[in-house]
């Protein structure tokens, strides 16, 4: 197009040179009409005109984006008006990254939207522009932003693939590894749909590629869950969570993001062998904080002080050379504990056992074993409790 109009301005400057040139030839004045001056004038005037026009109007070229106004939607394309008297399409394709069902989901007549041009004008002036990749185009840019600031974005997944998830995000295709994901207890046909937090691993917009974890994610969140819980917890408070795992030193309970420690001695008033015995994973119980540790993000809990002290309640129940009644629960070398109260285990030395020398605990007690014995030392406030068979006649403290 821009070709014939330099042509026809070229045919026009030529006759306007002519015509300068006829008013004088070899000194011979040549009559000229005031019509066909007047003739003369308006071409002139209409050259201008179109060479102006042709001149400020826009060269458009491939690579760039312009505004257009959606004139019709069409089966397999939309056309738009990018202005300068130029048109465009854009093909089914180039409407959006995500498959299409219908095309006036995505666009409307009448909306003003910016386009990339894919190709410039072909023979019939009309240029072939592009919806998504301006999505596209704005989306990594954005991207790009989002990595350098390590934000946190949420994308949906679109399709499961061998090795990972494909999610679409920005108008762009991302993957995430499957050692990135942190999706628990759904079937790949679940996953399909649902939206999560992501990290953007890595950009790359000349490969079109872009790689995503949701485990960093995940961690992030988890770590200022820890902060925000750890700013309200204190001593004493009641806190309820559930065990997610059982160690032989006590139960990890998930207070809603971080984890406390139930130690063992801190399970139950009454000895207790193992916590597997007590408690079981997936069990939600309600515990009492005994310590928090800020700086190390530790937090301490006690499942038996949300029951009665039984110490306290025995302070009025012995005293000292009372004889009590208890089970035998435990035999170590240095003595055996018996239970005395439900919660309270009294200790037994070996040398109070018998008024033989050297003898083993598991020659005079067997672990349940109903015994008795005299209280030789009663100190509840500081949890002990020392008991003696010594001097006394076995036959009456050992019971069946």
């Amino acid at each position: 197009m821009h070709q014939r109009m330099l042509g026809q301005f070229a045919a026009w400057e030529r006759r306007f040179d002519r015509i300068d040139a006829s008013k004088e030839v070899k000194g011979v004045a040549i009559s000229v009409t005031e019509k066909q001056l007047q003739h003369d004038q308006d071409t002139r005037s209409e050259f201008e005109r179109l060479l102006d026009e042709t001149m400020n109007s826009r060269r458009y070229e491939q690579g760039d984006i312009v505004k257009g106004l959606v004139v019709r939607v069409e089966r397999d394309g939309v056309l738009v008006d990018v202005g300068s008297k130029s048109e465009g399409f854009v093909p089914l394709k180039e409407i959006s990254n995500v498959p299409v069902d219908n095309i006036k989901d995505v666009v409307k007549d009448g909306e003003e939207l910016e386009f990339y041009i894919l190709r410039e004008e072909n023979e019939n002036g009309q240029l072939t522009l592009s919806l998504k990749r301006v999505a596209q185009a704005r989306g990594w840019v954005l991207l790009e932003q989002q990595k350098k600031n390590d934000d946190t974005i949420r994308a949906k997944i679109s399709a499961v693939v061998k090795g990972g998830v494909v999610v679409d995000v920005y108008g762009l295709r991302g993957f995430v590894p499957a050692s990135q994901l942190r999706v628990k207890g759904t079937t790949p046909e679940e996953l399909i749909g649902m939206e999560i937090p992501m990290k953007i691993l890595e950009t790359d917009t000349k490969r079109n590629k872009l790689i995503l974890s949701q485990r960093l994610a995940v961690q992030e969140e988890k770590a200022a869950q820890r902060e925000k819980i750890l700013s309200t917890l204190a001593a004493g408070q009641e806190v309820t969570g559930e065990v997610v795992r059982i160690a032989d030193f006590g139960a990890f309970i998930d207070l809603g993001g971080l984890d406390g420690l139930l130690p063992i001695s801190e399970i139950s008033w009454e000895r207790v062998s193992h916590p597997s015995d007590v408690l079981k994973v997936g069990q939600v119980i309600t515990t009492k904080v005994l310590k928090v540790d800020q700086d190390k993000g530790h937090i301490s809990l006690s499942l038996k002080q949300m029951q009665p002290d039984p110490w306290k309640e025995i302070e009025d129940k012995f005293q000292d050379g009372q004889v009590v009644s208890g089970t035998v629960r435990k035999i170590q070398s240095f003595g055996a504990f018996v239970q005395i109260y439900p919660g309270v285990d009294a200790l037994l030395p070996t040398v109070e056992m018998s008024d033989t020398p050297n003898v083993k605990p598991e020659e005079v007690v067997q672990v349940g074993q109903n015994v008795k014995a005299i209280i030789k030392k009663f100190s509840p406030k500081e949890h002990k409790i020392s008991l003696s068979l010594r001097g006394m006649d076995v036959s009456d403290l050992i019971g069946g």
